[in-house]
């Protein structure tokens, strides 16, 4: 629905369009490493929320007992506590209570992005402190506060970069700011180095936000909380809702804290030790890692975008930052605590970046078969008195099996309400293709399509492969007759295997070559399929007369990138 011209408009601008956005994932993403999340909690949820039954549903929930049992956890009474939906209910409520208009908000350029966000709802002012390395900017910080700031906030470790300020930063701005609301924002205080909530706790003008999100492992039930001197978590209070927390998320928060093991899954130890693995394999591969001390990494490489595109293509998603200014070149990777999982990332990081080998499909990517085998289904077809067209072969070889082009012609046939076998379809299908006495072949009219120099040194940076559902006959007379033979070090025809999306292929591919990391570049959803079914990056591309819809299909199936020249391969390999 349109709003009209006389409809209701938000008061402040930055509200239309301007909504926190979650990363967008690809269907086939299974490993989702862009948010942050710890690992679940062991716990039985039926067994926490037995008794609460339908009268604690219908109840509005009340957080005191959970208020009290953080209280005792950090030795501080129940009025220095207050429970909130997650640490951003927390940031909201600080933005509302402390700055505005008149009274600006100092932060670190990059930090959170719902920091700058809470503030604009609160029509105040950001000033921005650069911060991505090297200590923390205090002196910058307390230049950029001058004598009207509302809320100064730090955030440490800092998301997206990793980096920490110490406690001895956060005394000198509580001094040298003293009217300030000192915002020391913990959520991953759990993973760095040293813990400042105490350091923290001990100035006047602080208040401490923490998060079960991360090192608890429960971010779907938004449970966190601030601590602060008795004023500011009253005002805090007063700033938000009365019910911020469901009865669900209460009691599992509960049942943890009284287990006195609020990292039961073994995360934080997980986590510290991937976050050094993944420095070392970033910084590797030349990808820049910034020191962190958080369950994630940030790089900041030109590559970025290429490294993201990749680790999506093969089912890992991590966070980018593509819309935020001076920020295109940052790519975060959370830690996934698990060692078959890292493991994955690992590889798969290894795999986009450095590559052994370059797989390639045959038809519609070495070779133009569009008046080779797209006739002869064509043929085919006409043969039992169907007329197909072009623009329906190229739809149906993008649909799930469809590497073996006589059960295209049967299943093209059957569209049209021609039901025959497969052997029938086949055999008029090769009287058209390979021809006979008196009958020139289709096979004839094939033509290369990269150059062969650019099959060579391609052959020369690394060894080269094919993956093709032909016939051996078919494929070994076309590399013949093109003399590009000699370039590939396997070629793994029908005979050999199952035929894509089955990945089999492609590993048989990987063993007759000796590697273990490759890139394969196939023209459709099978090839990209079986690619990422072996660990191989899929590389799609967009053969003659694939158009606009082939090509978004493509990227739809999963492509790490969609090309319609070849001759890009040399350059994304270097």
């Amino acid at each position: 629905m349109e709003q009209g011209t006389n409809g209701a408009r938000p008061r402040l601008a930055g509200l239309v369009g301007g909504g926190y956005l979650p990363p967008a994932r690809g269907a086939h993403v299974d490993l989702v490493l862009d948010g942050n999340e710890g690992l679940a909690p062991p716990i039985d949820l039926a067994e926490v929320l037995a008794g609460a039954g339908s009268e604690g549903l219908r109840r509005y929930p009340k957080a005191g007992t959970l208020e009290a049992l953080l209280a005792r956890r950090h030795g501080l009474g129940a009025e220095n506590v207050l429970a909130t939906a997650g640490a951003d209910d927390a940031l909201d409520r600080c933005m509302r209570a402390y700055s505005g208009p008149g009274n600006p908000v100092v932060a670190s350029r990059p930090t959170f992005e719902m920091v700058g966000r809470y503030a604009k709802l609160a029509r105040a002012e950001v000033r921005e402190v650069p911060w991505l390395d090297g200590p923390f900017p205090v002196q910058g910080f307390i230049e950029a506060a001058g004598s009207d700031a509302g809320v100064l906030a730090v955030v440490s470790p800092n998301n997206p970069t990793g980096l920490v300020a110490r406690a001895e930063d956060l005394a000198a701005l509580s001094a040298a700011v003293p009217e300030a609301l000192l915002l020391v924002d913990l959520a991953y205080g759990d993973f760095a180095d040293a813990d400042l909530t105490d350091a923290a706790l001990r100035l006047p003008n602080a208040v401490v936000l923490r998060s079960f999100s991360k090192a608890g492992g429960l971010a779907g039930l938004r449970t966190g909380y601030a601590l602060g001197p008795e004023g500011t978590i009253a005002a805090l209070r007063a700033a938000g809702q009365p019910y911020a927390l469901s009865m669900p998320a209460i009691r599992v928060t509960e049942a943890l804290l009284h287990r006195g093991n609020l990292d039961p899954a073994g995360y934080v130890a997980a986590a510290r030790a991937e976050r050094a693995r993944l420095v070392s394999v970033l910084a590797e591969l030349g990808l820049s890692p910034l020191p962190s001390q958080a369950n994630f990494v940030c790089c900041v490489s030109p590559r970025a975008p290429w490294v993201h595109a990749g680790l999506m293509a093969l089912g890992i998603s991590v966070r980018r930052f593509a819309g935020r200014e001076g920020m295109e070149r940052f790519l975060r990777i959370t830690c996934p605590g698990r060692s078959e999982d890292f493991g994955r990332l690992e590889r798969a990081l290894r795999t986009a970046i450095r590559p052994h080998a370059l797989l390639f499909d045959m038809d519609g990517v070495l070779v133009d078969v569009s008046r080779s085998y797209h006739e002869a289904i064509i043929a085919a077809a006409a043969a039992f008195g169907v007329v197909v067209e072009p623009e329906k072969i190229r739809a149906a070889k993008q649909h799930p099996g469809a590497n073996n082009d006589w059960v295209v012609t049967q299943r093209l046939l059957a569209d049209a309400g021609c039901q025959v076998g497969l052997e029938q379809a086949k055999d008029r299908f090769e009287e058209a293709y390979q021809g006979g006495p008196g009958k020139e072949g289709l096979w004839t009219r094939e033509t290369l399509i990269p150059a062969r120099e650019l099959l060579a040194a391609l052959s020369e940076r690394m060894p080269l492969g094919i993956v093709t559902g032909r016939p051996r006959h078919d494929a070994e007379r076309f590399l013949e007759r093109t003399g590009i033979g000699r370039f590939f070090a396997a070629v793994v025809c029908m005979e050999d295997g199952p035929l894509k999306p089955d990945p089999e292929p492609v590993r048989i591919a990987l063993r007759r070559i000796g590697v273990e990391r490759a890139w394969l570049v196939g023209d459709t959803a099978d090839d990209l399929c079986a690619a990422r079914g072996a660990g191989v990056l899929p590389v799609a591309f967009s053969a003659p007369g694939c158009g606009a819809a082939g090509t978004e299909g493509l990227r739809a199936a999963g492509a790490a990138a969609v090309l319609d020249s070849l001759d890009p391969l040399m350059e994304m390999i270097s």
